[in-house]
């Protein structure tokens, strides 16, 4: 039989292959080991009649015992009506047609997400963090220990994040799964972390040295593309999300009665069966979008990005020029997205109501009121956001605070008349 030792000296004659049994002469079904300039071991059977042979693996890669152990449940298969040199001939057929991880994640895309508002995103995520490690691999070679130590990779620097990028890794092998890539998903048991609910929101005198900061004339504290401050403005004034202020059209401004209104679309909404938006803009807010036109020249977008001249800023932009002029600012760490909740909550203090407030922000009333109330609250709703405005003017000019010295929605609906 053959050993270790017997394999190691064997040697090819030359310009010849040799074959060694571990029966120790040439049988009709068994494991044997051919001698060449590599040694290889194979498996001899006969299936249907006919003599076919396998190859198991190279020496010593695959050791002795372990092509003793394959040769032994080749033969159990053969038993049973299977011919394993097919099975792994079609093995090897479907590995040559699977795709990498960077395929199916543009199949992902051509199928699915293409057609979906978070498609970008979606997409956006799976490249930033698969492509550069996983890109070129097949995607049956993912294993769950690979996606659990990438998503801790990423929870270390963006915990929020991290669950972001497992909803789409997650989809990722879902949709592979329904294509008949593999069979079963190595993300299934994987969970999601815990998130803390943010509550972050700037005070009075942070709003000051943030607005004093997003000055266009104030290159010192936060020198960035005037867009990317513009924007940050806007998003506190309107307390609209970060995306959709950043994606903001010309195509989108119409003119009412009452003044100027940013009608939102559909699908540019947040959430699967989002609806249209309108939000009224007011002066400040109206002098914040006309220089961000001057700024965006001919594009058809108001807030257009420095690097794609057909394209609007993006929230990532917009997020890393925060970081980076935190420490200029004298402000603790906050994100775009927090404008939104400061807004939210200055509603809040100058009391406007709940109702109101939801209305503004395009959050869904909740209960009995989400189903029968039906109003638009158009008179209310600008009346707050000209209050919220006259409120950051108050902080920043403090004279024209004096002006008028009412922070209180229902008073300032009665000394305008409204």
């Amino acid at each position: 039989m053959l050993t270790d030792i017997i394999i190691k000296k064997l040697k090819a004659e030359p310009g010849k292959r040799t074959e060694y049994w571990d029966i120790g002469e040439k049988s009709i079904q068994g494991l044997g080991i051919r001698i060449g300039k590599k040694k290889v071991f194979f498996i001899k059977y006969i299936f249907e009649g006919r003599a076919r042979r396998k190859t198991i693996g190279e020496y010593p890669g695959i050791s002795l015992a372990e092509a003793r152990a394959e040769a032994q449940k080749d033969l159990v298969a053969i038993q049973k009506g299977i011919d394993p040199g097919e099975v792994k001939q079609q093995k090897k057929a479907d590995y040559s047609n699977e795709p990498t991880i960077k395929e199916l994640i543009q199949e992902l895309w051509d199928k699915k997400l293409s057609k979906l508002k978070s498609g970008k995103d979606t997409r956006r995520l799976l490249k930033k963090d698969l492509l550069k490690s996983w890109g070129k691999r097949k995607v049956s070679t993912i294993k769950t220990r690979d996606i659990v130590l990438l998503l801790d990779e990423v929870a270390e620097r963006a915990p929020v994040t991290r669950n972001r990028l497992h909803t789409a890794i997650n989809g990722l092998f879902s949709f592979a799964v329904s294509r008949g890539v593999i069979d079963i998903s190595p993300c299934a048991n994987i969970v999601r972390s815990e998130e803390k609910t943010r509550d972050r929101v700037l005070n009075d005198d942070e709003i000051v040295l943030l607005w004093r900061a997003l000055d266009l004339k104030n290159k010192r504290v936060f020198d960035a593309f005037p867009n990317t401050k513009l924007a940050l403005q806007l998003i506190l004034l309107t307390g609209q999300r970060p995306g959709e202020v950043a994606g903001m059209k010309k195509s989108e401004l119409t003119e009412r009665t009452d003044g100027l209104w940013w009608d939102i679309p559909a699908k540019r909404m947040k959430g699967k069966n989002a609806m249209a938006h309108d939000v009224p803009l007011n002066p400040l807010a109206l002098e914040v979008i006309k220089q961000a036109k001057f700024y965006s020249g001919k594009s058809k977008y108001i807030f257009r990005s420095s690097v794609k001249k057909d394209s609007s800023i993006t929230v990532p932009a917009i997020s890393r020029a925060v970081v980076r002029h935190l420490a200029e600012m004298k402000i603790e760490k906050f994100t775009p997205h927090d404008l939104r909740r400061t807004c939210r909550t200055g509603l809040a203090s100058l009391k406007v109501s709940d109702v109101v407030a939801e209305k503004i922000l395009s959050h869904k009333l909740q209960g009995v009121l989400g189903v029968y109330n039906r109003a638009t609250y158009e008179p209310e709703r600008r009346a707050a956001l000209e209050l919220w405005e006259g409120h950051i003017n108050g902080l920043i000019n403090p004279n024209l605070k004096a002006a008028h010295n009412i922070d209180d929605l229902a008073q300032y609906r009665a000394a305008k008349g409204i």
